[in-house]
């Protein structure tokens, strides 16, 4: 019976919350928990549940591990460090009852394991068995090891070699990172890669393009909103930042931000707090923020296009990433690294760049960067079809050009 799960749920009448997307399944379990005694409200998905758990007391909640909005695992983590005193007990409403212990899954926190209690008549309601989270160590660096590469990353010119130190100094704290550079540099690279050698790689690492979110839905993605907040409201739901509770936060194309929102952005990294539309209390959250750009900030602050104040709020540690043209030993690195990525997607045997191929890569402009070159590289690939080797006339630089002579850099 799920009262010997419940046992100390009594002392509030607002103490269970049931989170399912599923009506019938939800009013399944109330109706047993108020044959049991127990008085319990319903949320029809993740955010929901979190509005109600932080608008008034709640001691258990029953959450369905598939939710409509957000990931269970992640909602876990944001109520252990915000409501700590929630007992959250994982249900499965799709699955068999069966006995035994299920293997633990591997989108939640912890290392979780569901016992399915077994009684075909009632909702399966599995006791949620927590493991203690492995811990996070930041790693320590030497002297041997400060420059060496970021994941995801080649190339060993002295300017990215500079960015791989920095990234490593820093990737350890908790400092705000400002990753400047050309489009197709590689600055989100350099941001995952900061995350997955910080002591928050097991949490949630949340992108947020600024330049491709409509204006009118960029408070509510960042910062979220409750139930009837706005028409269309229909049900509570978390901002980016808040999902990114414990974890890291990547804003990119951060001069994109509209200046209406830079103020709100400003007040987070001040504060540490967020504020969901319709709701008059604020939210601790913590996370890191890597920002990147291609724009010049203080151009655009000159110009009054960016908040001088926010300016200096996420350039605490700047991280330039060099355009390819000025790293040129990196390119022969890279066109090796993308066609032995290519070989391996397509199981086809590897591909070599021809001497006037590889001539040709070295004296372009690359006013794209890395991710023209991997474009560049990927049509010669198919190009060159059943050929063991890749030719100049397999590359074309913009499409429809196949000829690459008046994009090559002029040699005085």
């Amino acid at each position: 019976m799920i009262t010997c799960v419940l046992e100390s749920t009594r002392e509030s009448l607002h103490s269970i919350i049931v989170a399912s997307s599923d009506t019938s399944f939800r009013e399944r379990v109330v109706k047993q928990l108020a044959a049991s005694d127990h008085l319990a409200l319903e949320a029809g998905g993740g955010a929901e549940a979190l509005a109600m758990i932080e608008d008034g007391p709640c001691r258990t909640l029953l959450l369905d591990r598939i939710l409509p909005d957000l990931n269970a695992g992640e909602l876990i983590e944001i109520i252990r460090a915000r409501h700590p005193q929630v007992e959250v007990i994982l249900i499965d409403s799709q699955r068999g009852s069966a006995d035994g212990v299920d293997e633990p899954s591997s989108n939640l926190p912890g290392g979780i394991l569901f016992r399915l209690l077994q009684n075909s008549r009632e909702p399966r309601i599995p006791v949620d068995l927590p493991l203690p989270p492995a811990r996070c160590v930041a790693p320590s660096l030497s002297s041997d090891d400060e420059t060496a590469g970021l994941p995801g990353m080649k190339g060993r010119s002295p300017s990215l070699r500079r960015v791989y130190r920095l990234a490593r100094l820093v990737a350890p704290r908790q400092t705000t990172v400002l990753l400047t550079g050309e489009t197709g540099t590689g600055k989100e690279l350099v941001a995952h890669a900061l995350h997955l050698l910080s002591p928050r790689q097991e949490r949630p690492y949340v992108i947020i393009n600024c330049a491709a979110i409509p204006e009118p839905l960029l408070e509510a993605e960042l910062f979220g909103y409750n139930r009837g907040a706005f028409t269309g409201a229909v049900q509570s739901r978390l901002g980016r930042l808040q999902l990114a509770q414990g974890g890291t936060v990547f804003l990119d194309e951060i001069g994109d931000l509209p200046l209406s929102m830079q103020a709100k952005l400003l007040r987070f990294l001040q504060e540490g707090e967020v504020q969901r539309l319709g709701c008059s209390e604020p939210v601790r959250v913590d996370a890191r923020i890597i920002a990147a750009t291609n724009s010049c900030l203080p151009r655009l602050v000159k110009e009054g296009r960016f908040r001088d104040d926010l300016y200096y709020r996420l350039a605490v540690f700047p991280i330039d990433i060099a355009p390819l043209r000025s790293r040129r030993e990196d390119i022969q690195p890279l066109s090796e690294h993308f066609l032995d990525l290519f070989s391996r997607e397509e199981h086809a045997h590897r591909k070599t760049l021809s001497p006037q191929a590889s001539r040709a890569l070295d004296q372009y402009s690359w006013p794209g960067n890395v991710r023209q070159l991997r474009q560049v590289i990927e049509r010669g690939f198919i190009l060159a079809e059943e050929r063991q080797e890749i030719g100049p006339e397999h590359l074309s630089w913009d499409m429809g050009e196949p000829s690459p002579e008046k994009n090559l850099i002029r040699e005085t």
